[in-house]
């Protein structure tokens, strides 16, 4: 083994120019492929953490996934009925204080009651439509991030005024409205209050930010015209991950749609996916071209070790020890080209987080990059696979060559 390390060291050694360029090619694809494997992750990751903290985990609503069955339909397997009107039923999630108490027996993280009311917001001949959600402020803090997400006041200020309201900022910019501001709220039932808007709020979620108010449990039932309404729950959870599978137990269990954050982004979700395949087929194509140098180099190299090639056949080498000489030639190579792309990938990712990007779409002024051990092993590996591919077909092709031919000149 010794030996067929030593002669596959000595040909790549002996033509440093051309294996330089192999070297730099490898190095160019793996440190490529690393820095755009880190931006786009990390551009997805962190859009997934605002989105998922932006809003809760869980929401369970006064609503039901499937309309009841009839009472006929129940009775007689063949009777199908079409066109009647569902029965009218009273608003609101039935003994909430005693559901909470049962979703925190056994979920790992908060619950909070709110009270969601479709509403328009009118302030200086200005109307827009937004969910007005009433929220307990003592609760908001295990369920969501709006405490932290507060501009120009604390969540507590709620309590400082009748009727007080806290709004986006996107909001704030559409209607003109500030802190003090008196603002009406209308709903389509008829419902009419003023509003004292005591706070703002930034979420980084431009649907959020301008189409969502919050005020307290009890402004939000003057504004749905029933007291004790309380239509929604929202969970936070330690693991948002599980939110799915939690989500349908809560559904079992309750009867009442709850939603994940998974479903409700489910389209968001599946573009990631298409992204992911986007981002892959690129990297894959960067370290693609570059196993074509090492491909080149072996075929090179064996092409003019073609009489070396004779005189160690001719001294006993069989086809097996030569093919192995330049596939260990093409996997140094590789090898080399994935410790230097290592270096320049951190390097590129170094250099793109020290640029500054102003933009009021974006809450950073940085890109968010990810630093993965798994981006370097993924590059690394599909690096040294491609270039013992590259130097696979001219190690064949020189190890199936007959030594007599060789000396001949018959090739």
């Amino acid at each position: 083994m010794s030996l067929i390390i030593d002669i596959a060291w000595t040909h790549v050694r002996s033509r440093v120019r051309q294996t330089g360029f192999a070297v730099a090619g490898v190095a160019t694809g793996v440190g490529f492929s690393i820095m755009m494997a880190s931006l786009m992750q990390g551009s997805q990751d962190d859009f997934t953490q605002r989105m998922v903290n932006a809003l809760p985990h869980i929401t369970v609503s006064d609503e039901r996934r499937n309309p009841p069955p009839q009472p006929a339909e129940q009775m007689f397997a063949s009777t199908e009925i079409h066109g009647l009107t569902p029965e009218a039923r009273r608003r609101g999630i039935k003994n909430p204080l005693a559901t909470m108490a049962a979703m925190e027996a056994w979920i790992p993280g908060g619950v909070g009651p709110s009270v969601k009311v479709q509403a328009i917001i009118r302030y200086a001949n200005h109307d827009v439509a937004t969910s007005v959600i009433g929220i307990d402020p003592r609760r908001e803090e295990r369920v969501s991030d709006l405490p932290k997400q507060m501009r120009g006041a604390t969540l507590n200020a709620l309590y400082r005024t009748t009727n007080a309201i806290v709004i986006g900022d996107g909001l704030s910019e559409k209607i003109g409205a500030r802190i003090g501001a008196n603002i009406t709220i209308q709903t389509s039932e008829g419902a009419r209050i003023s509003a004292q808007v005591v706070g703002l709020f930034h979420s980084g979620i431009r649907q959020v930010d301008d189409g969502t108010a919050y005020v307290l449990v009890k402004t939000g039932q003057i504004l749905a015209q029933q007291t004790g309404l309380i239509n929604e729950l929202r969970l936070r959870l330690s693991d948002p991950m599980t939110a799915r599978e939690i989500a349908a137990r809560i559904e079992n269990d309750t009867s009442y749609k709850s939603v994940s954050w998974q479903e409700a982004h489910e389209d968001l979700l599946s573009t990631f996916i298409i992204r992911n395949m986007i981002m892959f087929a690129v990297v894959g194509a960067i370290l693609l071209v570059a196993s074509f140098g090492t491909y080149n180099i072996i075929s090179t190299i064996t092409h003019e070790k073609a009489r070396d090639i004779a005189i160690m056949k001719s001294l006993g080498l069989n086809e097996f020890t030569v093919r192995s000489i330049f596939v260990i030639e093409a996997l140094m190579i590789g090898l080399v080209g994935a410790l230097a792309g290592f270096l320049l990938g951190y390097l590129l990712c170094l250099g793109l987080g020290t640029i500054r990007i102003k933009s009021p779409f974006i809450d950073s002024d940085r890109l968010p990059l990810i630093y993965t051990y798994v981006h370097y092993l993924l590059a690394g590996l599909v690096a040294l696979a491609s270039s013992v591919a590259a130097g696979y077909g001219p190690a064949r092709k020189a190890a199936r060559a007959h030594p007599v031919e060789i000396i001949r000149g018959a090739t």
